[in-house]
Formats: structure tokens, sequence, C-alpha cells
């Protein structure tokens, strides 16, 4: 057993225990690009757990970091600081000091369906080439076992098998997100992030999608991390909620706890640009001024206090809020609490 093993307590429903986590990008000036000037702080001193089973959302507008969040979960973006503990084998270890055996494994266990379901198909090559890769590198070999498993995989989906002989091209885009989903399940993983799974589909077809995600959780006993920035998507799919913002998660709760009772402003806002399927009922938008600062020259204190609309002056402007626990896991950050 190493030693940073021993200081881990051992949960066996927690799958990741994320603390602290920092994914900055530098950025370079000079001829050569060699001077660091600065840092994109593109996920900033982020902790949240996963419990085996839930689905934890994520949301939060486009540029606050969700899709680095989920990129650096996976080391597919190296982060910059903080743990990524993952329950590898029964030990909470970090990923970062996973090596290239504990890398393989892990990433057969958490796999990812990304955002444009248009560029995750290579163009060039039919769907049975797409699918047979992962396979064949985590051991299944012959054609009998392949076509087994990616027949079940698309059964599953609600796609015909007689579909892996076909290229990306003669798909619309729920029928591409449909196979860039069962890829992801072909290798059995115990973890899928999905990033913005919906985004780029029609409404109806999100719908469909959706509903096929939770049916195939139910299934298969998968644990999801699902990033949108749709509230009422995250909300309708997820256990837990976490709103972020700027790089920094500002609330974690229970999805109808937040939606029932939103502490910080910043969710306010979003909730009330949810539309409300209801004849004659209206919500009072809450519009925010000004646009999303710069990960690049972040406000000082309170990332959120130049567009907050209850902005309490010079504590949110200097001092960075800490996380209070309203109760029931309901957590925020924000100083109108203290």
């Amino acid at each position: 057993m190493r030693n940073e093993d021993k200081k881990i307590p051992y949960d066996k429903d927690l799958v990741f225990d994320v603390r602290g986590l920092k994914t900055y990008f530098p950025i370079y000036e000079g001829t050569f690009k060699k001077k660091k000037v600065n840092d994109v702080k593109a996920v900033d001193n982020v902790s949240f757990n996963v419990r085996r089973g839930e689905t934890i959302g994520v949301v939060g507008e486009s540029g606050c970091g969700k899709t680095t969040l989920g990129r650096s979960i996976m080391r597919l973006t190296e982060p910059t600081g903080g743990e990524v503990l993952y329950n590898l084998n029964g030990k909470m270890r970090d990923i970062r000091k996973f090596d290239e055996k504990e890398i393989f494994d892990f990433r057969k266990e958490v796999q990812m369906v990304f955002q444009d379901p248009y560029s995750a198909l290579n163009p060039m090559r039919k769907i049975y080439d797409s699918f047979a890769e992962p396979l064949k590198a985590h051991g299944i070999e012959t054609k009998e076992d392949l076509l087994m498993v990616m027949e079940d995989r698309l059964r599953r989906v609600n796609l015909r098998p007689e579909f892996i002989y076909r290229y990306p091209h003669e798909f619309s885009g729920g029928q591409r997100q449909r196979l860039c989903i069962a890829r992801a399940l072909a290798v059995s993983p115990d973890v899928v992030i999905l990033d913005e799974p919906v985004s780029a589909l029609d409404v109806s077809i999100q719908a469909q999608v959706i509903n096929l995600l939770q049916a195939i959780q139910k299934e298969l006993d998968l644990t999801y991390i699902f990033i949108a920035h749709d509230l009422s998507v995250v909300e309708y799919i997820s256990d837990r909620i976490m709103v972020m913002y700027l790089g920094h998660i500002v609330e974690y709760a229970d999805s109808e706890v937040l939606n029932k009772n939103p502490a910080h402003p910043y969710t306010k806002a979003l909730l009330s640009a949810v539309p409300i399927p209801v004849v004659g009922r209206e919500s009072k938008r809450i519009v925010l001024e000004g646009d999303v600062p710069s990960p690049i020259h972040k406000p000082s204190g309170c990332p959120f206090h130049n567009r907050c609309p209850q902005y309490l002056g010079d504590i949110c402007k200097e001092k960075v809020p800490e996380f209070k626990d309203l109760g029931g896991g309901h957590k925020v950050a924000c100083h109108i609490y203290d």
C-alpha cells in the first residue's frame, strides 16, 4: 500500500472525491512565447464528491469552466493543482499519481461523451471501426465477440445493429449522439461523464436522449456526471446539482432543494430564465448586467460581485466568500449568509 493510500479513508460508495481542483492555462508572450505573463483560471479551487449510482449535474453559463472540469476529472486536460481521488480497485487514489497501467484501467471504468456528435466520430471510418478500436485495446479481439458487444450497445440506445456498417454522415444528429453514448458504453464503464450531450439537438430529440440515459443508468447501475448550461435539463436528470461561475462552485444542493429554494443570486438568475410550462403563470426574470468577466483577470473578492443584484459593498468586493452549510447538504458561497 502506498503512503498516500493510508491517509485517505475508504468509502465503498464514494466514486470521486475532488479536493481543491485547479486547472490553469498559462499565457505566454514574447518572440518565442517563453515569457509567462498570466494564467487562464478555468477551474479554480473546486471541491465535491460523487457517490455510486447517482447523477451529479454541473450547470453554468458558457465559459464558466464546466467542460474543463469534466476533462480534468478524466485527465484529458492535466490539472494544475488539487486532488482528484478515484476509487480504483477499492482504494481512493489521486488520478494525478496514476501510472500508465492505472490510467488505462481508469479510462475503462470512466468514459466521456462529448458535446458535438458531428466531430466525435471519424467521418472517414465506419461505425464498426470506431467501436472496434477501444474494444480491441481492452481485450475483445475476435470478430464474433466484437459484433456481440456492438450489437448489444446499439440495441440499448434504440439503434439497429446493421448501423455499424454505415458512415457517420448517414445519421441524424440525434442518432450520432446515441452512437457516441453506445461507444462510451462499449467497454462497460462504471462512470460516464456527459459533456453537454443534448445541447446540439432539437428539443424533442433532447427529451428522447435524456430519457434514454436514465433508462440505461438504471439498467447498468451507472454513475453520471452531467454537464450542461440548461438548468431545466440538469434539474430533470440530476440527484445533486453544482452551479459554476467563473471557475468556482457557488452553490451545491439536491436537485429538488435547489429548484425550490435557490440561495445564491446567480442560481436565482439562472432559474428565472427557465420557462414555466403552466398557462397563465409567469416568473419575474432576473436580468444580470454586464458580461461574464475574463478568467484571466477575475474580479477581486466574490467573482460574481460586479454582476450581483444583491451586492453588499466592500465585503463582496474584497473578500472571497466561504461555503456556508444551510442544512441538508445545501451549501452556498455568498456573503449574504455570513
